[in-house]
């Protein structure tokens, strides 16, 4: 949110099981935000979605992100209405999730690939969890970035950029 002040105006919707811990950070960063809490459900969907933009000043914004609730499976299935549809990935997840939870990034436009700095810490080749992601969707659009270390985030940020200007 920060990398993209004054380059696109966002909102953000966020989907947790149990806190508004993403809410309250992104928050600091002086963007909209509205929390869902889902309790014991593990994603979101369209009523949930449609009820959190009512509050959100959308003829403000140039971009909408919806944060699904974080695992690989559930969200894979629910239409959320999204332009792009895009899977974050850790390595430290493991290069074999692509082929274990084919779904989500058959139905995905673009794969993060977070947490690159820790990869010569892990048993987690990202050239092999590269290759798996395309080999479940050849067509997926790919970032390697590190949110901490703000690796490959220029490349992420420049692209979110381009994708706004294709919808004004």
């Amino acid at each position: 949110a920060e990398m993209l002040r004054g380059r696109v105006r966002m909102g953000v919707i966020v989907g947790d099981l149990a806190t508004d811990n993403d809410a309250e950070r992104l928050s600091r960063a002086d963007i909209p935000v509205v929390q869902i809490t889902t309790g014991t459900m593990c994603h979101l969907d369209a009523r949930m979605i449609a009820e959190a933009m009512k509050k959100m000043p959308l003829d403000d914004l140039d971009v909408l992100i919806i944060e699904n609730v974080g695992n690989l499976v559930c969200p894979a299935s629910y239409d959320l209405g999204e332009g792009v549809r895009v899977v974050l990935l850790s390595v430290t997840e493991g290069e074999d999730k692509p082929l274990k939870y084919p779904h989500i990034f058959l139905e995905a436009d673009v794969c993060v690939i977070n947490k690159i700095d820790l990869a010569p810490y892990l048993d987690t080749d990202v050239e092999t969890l590269r290759n798996n992601a395309l080999k479940v969707n050849h067509h997926l659009q790919l970032f390697e970035v590190s949110a901490t270390k703000g690796t490959g985030m220029d490349a992420w940020c420049d692209w979110l950029v381009k994708e706004c200007a294709k919808c004004k």
